[in-house]
Formats: structure tokens, C-alpha cells, sequence
């Protein structure tokens, strides 16, 4: 029997809670749930197996866990790393967050499966009249800077499922490797105006929002939402106050309250996730009307984007 085989066989034999470390982290085995969390007995023997992704992948894929959860006190790296094992396996993620019951589809179930599928409707209509312009846009973007058109990265959604967004390459290849060189400890939402990753051509997209097109597959997707919060990258993700972190429970939207009235205007990230939190808290289908339709003026005039 392999050492990465070790766990997953205990795991087929047994109903209880297993327990296992990675370098970094508890492991728990509980009711085909694999609960991740952060290391706290440093005397424990390390099973060599979970130190390497591949390794990791390859025990994922043997075992009968059905989902895999993670403490966001795991940090951005660790977060990252089982992320990107986890889909290579086939699967899913999560963040463990604690559960709200006050959410739209819980308080407005009728009025949130009306709002579902407007997103789908809406989205597909969208890809229809838009594509001509998309593919110009990927175009340039071939042309000008070497590398792929597309840029993928983990985002939080709903019940803090991780997803890969999806948008139009806008920086130079690589320029995740430079993220925290280049923020420098920044406290508030990693956002910076003269970001020097950014192509000329990615600050033209930036400033009118058609870097973000290629969201409306995350919507068709159902990933996302074409109204909703803003969906937080993990390094923001880790970074809020844990006594906020329930919002990330909450579906992720293109455009919003906070893409609508604040936008770079506003990048405390509590202060921003309790205005998600307002949002959230009143909800209907005219205010999501009310956003998409302030969003048009907004995107046009380049309102707080870069």
C-alpha cells in the first residue's frame, strides 16, 4: 500500500472522525467531508505523501471524499494550493464559513429563482450582441501582448465555493507571481491606479469595465450573479474580519451596489463588506434592476476603474 493510499483506505473502513496532518495543516476526515484546518500540534509525524501537489491530487482522486472544505485562517498560499489540487482531482471546494440563514434565496426563495433565471436569460442574450466586440477584443489582446487571452482566478461564491473567474487578460503574464510586491502590505482592497503590471491595452479595458465580459460565463455558469456583491479574490478573501466572513456566503455578482456607488472610491474591506452585508439584507428584484440599470452610465464614464 502507497503512503498516499494510507489515509483514503483508514478513510473506507471507518465512519468516525480521521485525523491526518499535512505540513501545515489538520486534516479531517468527517462524513465524506475533508475539513482542512491550520496545523496546531507541531509533534506530529507528517505524512510525506501531502506535501507535493501531485501527491495531493493523487490522493484526492483515490479517496471517496465528495468535498473538500477550508479554514480561511489557512492563509492565501495554502488556500491556493489545495484550490488548484482540488480541481485537478474533480473536487469540490469550499471556504468553511458559518452559516446564514438570512440570505436572499432563504428569505425570497420565488423572487431569487426569478432572479436565476433572468441571469441566465440575460447572460446569453449578452454573449449574443457582445461577441462581435469580444472577439475584437481578444484579438488585440493576441496581437499586443504575448501570452493567453484569458485570465483565470480563484474567486469566493456562493456558500464559499471557490470558482475560477474569467476575464480578459489585462496585465502582463505573470503579474500573480508580483501580486504582493507590488501592494506592499496595502491594508485596504488590493487595488492599485498605477499598477505597473497593467498593459497599455489592459488599462483601456479596465477603465470601461470590458476586461470583465468574460464574467457572463461565470453567470451562465451559475458561479455568478449579474447583480451581487463583489466576489473577493482569495488574498482579499483572507484578509476580512472574521466576524464579516459570513458574507462570503453570498452569490458574487458582476455589477452592484458597492461597482455602482463607491467602486475604487471605497477600499476598506470591512467597510465594503458591510455595505454587501446592506444589500443583502434588503434585497429585491427592483433593486437589482435599479443597479444594472446605474451600472450603463457608470461603465461608460469610466466611474472609480482601474
Amino acid at each position: 500500500m502507497s503512503i498516499c493510499s494510507l489515509p483514503l483506505q483508514y478513510l473506507k473502513t471507518s465512519s468516525s472522525t480521521v485525523q491526518t496532518l499535512h505540513p501545515n495543516c489538520t486534516l479531517i476526515w468527517r462524513q465524506r467531508k475533508l475539513i482542512v484546518r491550520p496545523r496546531l500540534n507541531s509533534d506530529i509525524t507528517l505524512l510525506p505523501s501531502l506535501k507535493r501537489q501531485d501527491w495531493l491530487v493523487e490522493c484526492l482522486q483515490r479517496s471517496t471524499v465528495k468535498l473538500v472544505k477550508l479554514d480561511p485562517a489557512l492563509g492565501e498560499a495554502h488556500l491556493k494550493f489545495w484550490a488548484d489540487a482540488c480541481q485537478q482531482a474533480g473536487k469540490p471546494i469550499y471556504l468553511r464559513l458559518r452559516a446564514v440563514r438570512d440570505l436572499p434565496q432563504k428569505q425570497c426563495p420565488r423572487g431569487w429563482q426569478l432572479k436565476r433565471l433572468f441571469d441566465w436569460v440575460a447572460a446569453t442574450g449578452l454573449l449574443l450582441l457582445l461577441s462581435p466586440l469580444m472577439l475584437v477584443l481578444a484579438g488585440l489582446i493576441a496581437i499586443t501582448s504575448p501570452g493567453p487571452i484569458f485570465f483565470y482566478q480563484w474567486r469566493v461564491g456562493e456558500r464559499g465555493k471557490l470558482f475560477r473567474i474569467i476575464k480578459f487578460r489585462s496585465m502582463v503574464v505573470g503579474a500573480e507571481r508580483l501580486h504582493h510586491q507590488v501592494m506592499t502590505n496595502q491594508e485596504g482592497l488590493h487595488k492599485l491606479k498605477d499598477d505597473p503590471r497593467v498593459t497599455p491595452l489592459g488599462r483601456v479595458m479596465r477603465k470601461y469595465s470590458l476586461d470583465e465580459l468574460p464574467q457572463l460565463f461565470n453567470v451562465l455558469r451559475g458561479e455568478m450573479s449579474l447583480v451581487g456583491p463583489r466576489p473577493w479574490a482569495l488574498y482579499d478573501a483572507v484578509r476580512i474580519n472574521p466576524e464579516l466572513q459570513h458574507r462570503l456566503n453570498a452569490v458574487p455578482g458582476i455589477t452592484g451596489a458597492w461597482q455602482v456607488k463607491a467602486r475604487s472610491h471605497m477600499l476598506d474591506l470591512n467597510l465594503v463588506n458591510r455595505h454587501d452585508l446592506n444589500y443583502l439584507s434588503s434585497w429585491s428584484i427592483w433593486c437589482d434592476f435599479k443597479f444594472l440599470l446605474l451600472t450603463i452610465p457608470k461603465v461608460l464614464s469610466g466611474f472609480g476603474a482601474y
